[in-house]
């Protein structure tokens, strides 16, 4: 039986109903199954953390390669299903919960978990809030392998300069090696979704790509100059309330011209710039 006609009989037997709100578009090709695990360099001593199990079939492909998998699923009406798709698998442990309220380094270490990795169909609305939150958590994971919207994929492996590059490709850069693993057709999910999706992995560095004196700020820093895109350094920095002064001296002193947008600069200069905004204030 092909993976498209074993989830519709899950669908149809337990009379589930899609929830647009949550993103749900369940995995039915096992080639894609397969790019994830492998992408992922899922190994049997790994444990692995997955977010938006669904039905199940991304769970049980990867509990077959890796010492453990502890999914977290929101949706009430999953988890019953759950309990049956995957009720053969001592190595799964299923959580009912929202990823984005999860202290992943809480849960690490409650149930014991060594060489962490995380592998997910993420639900799209959850990608960037998801990302944020994980990578600020500063665990001991040592990799996020994520099926997502090419388009937040896009931005996340976006170079300086580039109209996709932003917040979110600074703040994966700062922590992370980012590679591309495959392009996803929209045919490969039940429903299909509206757009194309990408599996990237992202291995997170021991320590960031750049030092710098107050790692709160540097963000801070960051998303200002891209809240208002096309304005310049000299406006867009304004609401960090330095005062024209202070703000004239950073940029002077870090060698940046005021002109400037914050799409034109790289990490080590937003690095350089904050350091020096930290010795004003």
């Amino acid at each position: 039986m092909s993976l498209t006609s074993k989830t519709l009989d899950i669908i149809n037997h337990f009379g589930f109903k899609f929830n647009k709100n949550l993103g749900q578009n369940f995995l039915i090709d096992e080639n894609i199954l397969n790019k994830i695990i492998e992408g992922a360099q899922i190994q049997e001593e790994d444990c692995v953390i997955e977010v938006g199990p669904g039905i199940g079939t991304l769970t049980q492909a990867m509990a077959k390669h890796c010492k453990r998998v502890v999914s977290v699923e929101i949706d009430d009406s999953l988890i019953e299903i759950l309990k049956e798709t995957l009720g053969n698998y001592e190595n799964i442990k299923i959580i009912h919960g929202d990823a984005l309220k999860v202290d992943f380094k809480r849960l690490i270490e409650e149930e014991n978990l060594e060489n962490v990795k995380v592998a997910a169909n993420l639900p799209y609305y959850l990608t960037t809030p998801f990302i944020t939150n994980i990578l600020s958590q500063k665990t001991n994971i040592k990799s996020l392998t994520l099926m997502i919207q090419k388009e937040v994929a896009d931005r996340i492996i976006a170079k300086t300069g580039s109209s996709e590059y932003g917040s979110l490709s600074l703040l994966c850069s700062y922590y992370c090696d980012v590679k591309k693993i495959a392009k996803v057709s929209k045919n490969c999910f039940i429903p299909k979704p509206k757009v194309e999706s990408m599996i990237i992995r992202m291995d997170i560095k021991d320590k960031p790509s750049i030092k710098v004196l107050d790692e709160a700020l540097l963000f801070r820093v960051i998303r200002s100059a891209f809240n208002m895109r096309r304005k310049t350094l000299w406006n867009a920095l304004k609401p960090l309330g330095l005062g024209d002064e202070k703000l004239k001296c950073a940029l002077k002193n870090s060698g940046i011209d005021s002109l400037r947008r914050g799409e034109t600069l790289s990490l080590e200069e937003f690095g350089k710039l904050s350091d020096e905004i930290k010795k004003l204030i």
